[in-house]
């Protein structure tokens, strides 16, 4: 009796746990009519867990706090959306003020107090973000999820956080290393003042140079910026440009007032080394004499008011294509340049005309080259190097190797420029984009070869007014520039190799060989030699 007693108890037992079972079964396939699966999961579906679970992540990726709010901590919930609501109104009027007040809005981005916020206040962002990343997993619960989906989700959950959480962090990383580059490279000082409505900017290539004592610029060339459109007039004043004239009120009109004058020695380019040694007494307030000292020459050579300066160091140019991954340039010349002959000897070997990427040094090698061609075909060449880096100079080139180009840019770069005029001139730099830019070289193909070493002045200040006054018509030939970035790169035809010279060929009419080029030194042919890098100025970026 008693046996079979626990017989039927037993066996109610077993089949209220099997009902039991299916009844849970039944709910996590069907899930329960009175059931809210955001709310309240345990009674949802697989199916209504897994949507659920992705809802909440898209909201927290899209409208950060948003899943708090639904389901969850309500305050963290109500902070996130604030913090979001507060992040699209900032966006909303920098869109605004990019379209309304450019110059205010990229006057205000440079500014120190606001950039030490900013690096703040995206910190804390990315921060936050990552708190609620953790809180959306807590309410996912990912035990309640098929193993397949839980996977997935979490894949899912990991990839956002990275691309928010870390993206914001990346930023607060990106804006402190600018901050801290932007403030090694300009400084405090006083403005760059305007003249007749344009701002006069010399531009030097610097380069101690093998053999050479101190400093000297190896590239000279001032920049006149219409302050108002932006467009750019680029004059080139040859390294070797004699009897550079100075104002009477320059200190150096004392000292030379005749002109910087005394024969083959004083080219232009050596002022900056005479004044370094010789005089920097009478520039006591400027942290850099003769970078003022070539201002005032420049000032007298094109009867401008060249009121700024920036600086690049050619090695440190050298470093900063290396971080960049190389520049790609055509030439349609020969160019020579110190490496291993064809016979396997070091010396003078040659860069046939074609597409080469160069790194750093075969890029700066490139630039100087002056053996067997002239300092002409050697601007031209600079130009088109520096055009080169510009040009390919891209978002993603900076974002892959932006620490690198940060470090290189401080080696690089010195200017008169102060911090607060950065957002002005990056401005005029993004107007400049739609036009194009005028250029004169005092020199060919501008002038005649001899015109360095017995300059017109006169001549030039004229012809420099007659560009200044006709601000809108370009400068007829081959290498006529536009700007980009602020600056410039090449091509004022689709095709810029269709005005280029034919490459020379030997004497017989055959093409020429880095061999026949190597016999032709070794004999003392210099006359095929300089024939042969004829062409070696036609350069244009890819």
């Amino acid at each position: 009796m008693s046996n079979t007693s626990t017989q039927r108890t037993t066996g109610r037992s077993e089949r209220q746990i099997r009902r039991e079972l299916n009844a849970r079964l039944r709910k996590l396939e069907y899930g329960s009519s009175t059931a809210d699966p955001l709310t309240n999961p345990s009674d949802a579906t697989f199916a209504q867990r897994t949507h659920r679970a992705l809802i909440l992540i898209l909201l927290t990726a899209l409208v950060p706090g948003g899943a708090q709010s639904v389901t969850g901590n309500h305050r963290l919930g109500r902070i996130g959306l604030s913090v979001t609501l507060i992040n699209w109104a900032l966006i909303v009027l920098a869109v605004l003020g990019y379209l309304v007040a450019r110059d205010f809005l990229l006057s205000l981005a440079f500014n120190t107090f606001v950039q030490s916020i900013g690096i703040f206040y995206l910190a804390a962002i990315a921060v936050g973000w990552f708190i609620l990343w953790l809180d959306t997993a807590r309410l996912i619960r990912f035990v309640q999820l098929k193993p397949g989906a839980r996977a997935l989700v979490g894949i899912l959950l990991v990839a956002l956080l990275t691309i928010t959480s870390g993206g914001t962090g990346y930023g607060a990383f990106f804006l402190n290393a600018s901050t801290s580059s932007i403030s090694s490279i300009f400084g405090s000082g006083p403005a760059v003042t305007k003249a007749d409505g344009r701002y006069n900017v010399l531009i030097l290539g610097a380069d101690a140079g093998e053999g050479r004592t101190g400093l000297r610029p190896d590239s000279i060339s001032v920049a006149s910026i219409n302050a108002s459109t932006g467009k750019i007039v680029l004059f080139s004043i040859p390294r070797n440009l004699q009897n550079a004239q100075f104002a009477a009120d320059s200190p150096l009109w004392d000292v030379y007032p005749d002109g910087y004058s005394c024969g083959d020695e004083c080219i232009v380019n050596s002022l900056y080394t005479d004044v370094q040694q010789n005089h920097q007494d009478l520039y006591p307030d400027a942290e850099n004499p003769s970078a003022e000292a070539m201002m005032d020459a420049a000032s007298g050579i094109l009867g401008l008011d060249v009121s700024g300066y920036v600086m690049v160091d050619m090695d440190g140019f050298s470093e900063l294509i290396d971080a960049m991954g190389g520049v790609t340039v055509t030439t349609g010349g020969w160019t020579p340049y110190r490496g291993t002959r064809p016979d396997g000897e070091w010396g003078n070997a040659w860069w046939e005309p074609g597409t080469y990427t160069f790194d750093g040094d075969d890029a700066l090698g490139f630039a100087r080259s002056r053996t067997w061609s002239t300092d002409y075909a050697r601007i031209q060449r600079q130009q088109c190097i520096q055009q080169a880096m510009l040009s390919q100079f891209d978002i993603p080139t900076l974002l892959t190797r932006f620490e690198s180009i940060m470090e290189a840019g401080e080696q690089m770069v010195e200017t008169s420029i102060p911090r607060s005029q950065v957002g002005s001139f990056l401005n005029l730099g993004m107007k400049s984009q739609k036009q194009d830019m005028d250029r004169m070289t005092l020199g060919p193909p501008d002038f005649d070869s001899q015109f360095s070493t017995y300059p017109d002045f006169k001549q030039i200040h004229q012809r420099v007014d007659e560009l200044l006054t006709d601000d809108g018509t370009p400068v007829s030939g081959a290498y006529l520039l536009q700007p980009t970035l602020g600056l410039y790169m090449a091509g004022s035809t689709s095709d810029p190799e269709a005005d280029w010279e034919p490459v020379p060929t030997q004497p017989d009419g055959s093409q020429i060989t880095k061999e026949y080029l190597m016999q032709a030194e070794d004999t003392g042919q210099e006359d095929l030699l300089s024939d042969a890098a004829e062409t070696n100025y036609q350069c244009h970026p890819d």
